[in-house]
This record gives C-alpha cells, sequence and structure tokens, in this order.
C-alpha cells in the first residue's frame, strides 16, 4: 500500500478509474504491477494454498480407510499439518533450519507433514495426535518458510538476501523452480475432432477424490460412452436407462426436440431395441458384463449390476455430484455433452484447444497435486491381513496401523 500512496498519492479518484487508450500508457502500468504483485507472488500464493486449503480437502476425501478382513477396524484421519522446515540431527532430535544452511549441506528444505488419527485396535478406539507421515519441500518466502516476515537485518543474519523474491525450492542444496504448465479445463466439456474427421466430445473430470477422463465419441451415426474403465464403448442410450432414463421420449427431450436434433440422435435410439435392453437392471447387468475387471483379493464380491451402479456413480463424469444413486444431473450433463456435439456437426463449431478460455495455467500448488496419486500408494492395506496375519498381527491377534506406516518424502 505505500507503494501505491506513492505512485498515485497525487491522482483524483476520476483520474484513476480513467480508461487507458493507448498501448504507450498501458505499458507504463508495468512497473506498478511489478512493485505491487512481482513475478513470484502467484506461485507462493498457490503453494500457501495447497498446503493450508487444499491438502485437508484431499485429507477429508480420503478420510477413511476399511479393511475387508476385519470389518471392526478402521482408520480415520482427524486433521492434517505441514509443519516448519526442520533437520533431523539424531535420533527423534530435530532442530529448525534456514535455506543458507540447507545450501552449504546439500539437504532438502522441507518441513515434516504430521496427521492426528484415530484407529481401533482390537476393542478399543485410539486415537494418535502429530504422527508423522512424510516430509514436503518448502517454497522459500511460503508461509511455512523461516524467512517469511524478516526484516532486512534479519535476512542478513541468515545470509540471505532481501531483494530475493522466493518462489523456488532447495532440494538435496540445488535451486528448484516448478515452472508454469498450460493445461487444458478440467471438468468443461471439450467438442473437437479426430484425425478422420468425427466430432466427440471428452471431459476430464477431477475431484480431490480421483481423476477420469469421459469421452462420447460417433460410430456410424451412433453416439457411444467411452472410458477406460469399460473394455468396449456402450451405446448411449443404454447409459441413460442404466442411469434411470427409461423413456425413449425423456431421453430426446433432455437432448433437445428440434427437428435436426432429434434426427441425428434417432439412430442412437435403435441400440437398445438391437440388445434387447429397456429397463434400468437390464441396462446395468449389460454395463456390469462390460466392466474391466480389476483383481482384488478378499472381502465381498459385489453383483455385476452393483459394480456397473457405483461405477456410474463414482468413476463415469466423477466431478458430477450422485447422491443415494439419483442420476439426474449426470443424465443431463451426458444430454448436454450429446446435443454440443450435434450441434458442432451442422457448423463445424468445435472448440479450439489452443484457445486460452479452455486452458488454465497450474501452478506451483496445483502441479504438486500430481504427486498426490503417488503418495496415496502410501495409506496402509490392513486387509492384506486376511493372507498375510503372521506379518500383520501382533501377538494378541491384533492389526497396530502404527507398525505399517511408511513416512513418505515428496520431491518436486
Amino acid at each position: 500500500m505505500e507503494v501505491l500512496d506513492e505512485e498515485f498519492g497525487g491522482l483524483t479518484q476520476e483520474q484513476i478509474t480513467a480508461p487507458i487508450n493507448t498501448v504507450e500508457e498501458k505499458w507504463k502500468l508495468l512497473p506498478a504491477f511489478l512493485k505491487v504483485k512481482g513475478l513470484v507472488k502467484q506461485h507462493i500464493d498457490s503453494f500457501n494454498y495447497f498446503i493450508n486449503v487444499e491438502i485437508k480437502k484431499i485429507m477429508k476425501a480420503n478420510e477413511k480407510v476399511t479393511s475387508d478382513a476385519d470389518p471392526m477396524w478402521y482408520l480415520k484421519y482427524l486433521n492434517i499439518y505441514v509443519g516448519v522446515p526442520d533437520v533431523e540431527e539424531s535420533f527423534n532430535v530435530t532442530r529448525p533450519v534456514s535455506p543458507h544452511e540447507c545450501r552449504l549441506r546439500d539437504m532438502t528444505y522441507s518441513a515434516p507433514i504430521t496427521v492426528d488419527i484415530e484407529y481401533t485396535r482390537g476393542s478399543q478406539r485410539i486415537i494418535r495426535n502429530a504422527l508423522p507421515i512424510g516430509r514436503m519441500p518448502i517454497m522459500l518466502r511460503s508461509s511455512n518458510c523461516v524467512l517469511t516476515g524478516k526484516t532486512p537485518a534479519e535476512f542478513a543474519k541468515l545470509n540471505e538476501c532481501p531483494l530475493d523474491p522466493g518462489g523456488y525450492f532447495i532440494v538435496k542444496g540445488v535451486e528448484k523452480v516448478i515452472l508454469i504448465q498450460e493445461q487444458l479445463s478440467k471438468n468443461r466439456i471439450i467438442v473437437d475432432q479426430d484425425r478422420k474427421g468425427t466430432v466427440g466430445a471428452s471431459v476430464t473430470s477431477s475431484t480431490h477424490e480421483k481423476k477420469s477422463r469421459t469421452n462420447l465419441v460417433m460410430k456410424q451415426g451412433r453416439f457411444y460412452l467411452k472410458h477406460n474403465t469399460l473394455s468396449e464403448d456402450i451405446p448411449i442410450t443404454i447409459i441413460f436407462k442404466a442411469m434411470g432414463v427409461e423413456s425413449d421420449q425423456e431421453i430426446v427431450q433432455m437432448i433437445g426436440t428440434e427437428e435436426h436434433v432429434m434426427a441425428a440422435f434417432g439412430p442412437s435410439l435403435e441400440e437398445c431395441q438391437k440388445a434387447q435392453i429397456f429397463t434400468q437392471m437390464q441396462a446395468l447387468k449389460y454395463i456390469g458384463n462390460k466392466i474391466r475387471r480389476q483383481r482384488m483379493w478378499g472381502g465381498p464380491k459385489k453383483s455385476k449390476v452393483d459394480e456397473a451402479r457405483e461405477l456410474l456413480a463414482s468413476t463415469v463424469l466423477t466431478h458430477v455430484p450422485v447422491k443415494e444413486f439419483n442420476f439426474r444431473a449426470k443424465c443431463i450433463y451426458i444430454a448436454v455433452m450429446i446435443r454440443r456435439v450435434i450441434l458442432a456437426q451442422g457448423d463445424n463449431k468445435v472448440d479450439d484447444r489452443d484457445y486460452y478460455g479452455n486452458k488454465r495455467l497450474e501452478l506451483a500448488g496445483q502441479l504438486a497435486l500430481y504427486k498426490r496419486d503417488m503418495e496415496q500408494s502410501r495409506n496402509p492395506a490392513p486387509w492384506k491381513a486376511f493372507f498375510f496375519p503372521s506379518s500383520f498381527l501382533d501377538k494378541r491377534g491384533h492389526i497396530d496401523f502404527r507398525d505399517w506406516l511408511i513416512p513418505a518424502v515428496l520431491i518436486m
């Protein structure tokens, strides 16, 4: 604010809010922008949001771990914290560390990740606080960095330059920066054309719990849903019926009642007649037979109908919420995808992948989320006690979670 007062203190409100017409005048705003924002503020803000807010949302989405071998056993994450950077000098003896020391000693400037958990051991319910599960590199000048809020004199004591803007990491003594990456927007319908000229739609769904990609493709004038969990493409009308929309008239009304829209979607309605599928239960059985089988040891086996219903609810278009298997919102979303594909065929109005409105710039915080998928494998798998009792059970025949916790180090 002091910078703003120095630069614009003598101007009136009308002069400050007056439109800027020429490019030369607009370029004069650049020095003021750099003074206020800087070049790395967006990276620091993104990382701060990740370690203070986003990591807690991820924990909430995956907060409970259950066991198929022991239905009474569970593990629940209550809270998660990212601490301040430190170094372990001897067994369980740590002290704060500065970035300069990490550069000199070829160490990673990282902080511990701790959680509060609740789990069962036998018939007891146990709560553990501040349990370390790993370490995370800390961005310089972020909210958890020791340099935050320091004066120039304190910077000098820490052997740091006050003009250093931060926004980078120190990994094994080497300064590393995360570059901004362009990515297609998540949770957004993208209508595109393949090499053969066929128009289709795709959506990359992303939530705190999982990610998936759903494609709507056309084959010989008929619409199909394509997903990597399905062994083959499923006719879209069967998907509608499996989601509870059994009436062909209701399906057409969702997509559009214009004559050319109904004519384009008409051939897809014949697919249900060919497959002899008219009810929701028949459609779910059909989809259940097309699911790629994943090898899961132990636990109760689900029926094909339950597997298909769970797939449609939690994996296909996973960003569209489904509560108590009410697929109404997801049906409308699929209908919009079909309508956009039909309208794009007539005027050839497909989405431009290079258009910035269809892209997002991913910063340090979002890119750190990619590590989340790798680190989810660190969750314990106590259901394996069903097969390996000698290695997972203690002397009293109970599973103790702490013995199988593997601390992870998140390397940038």
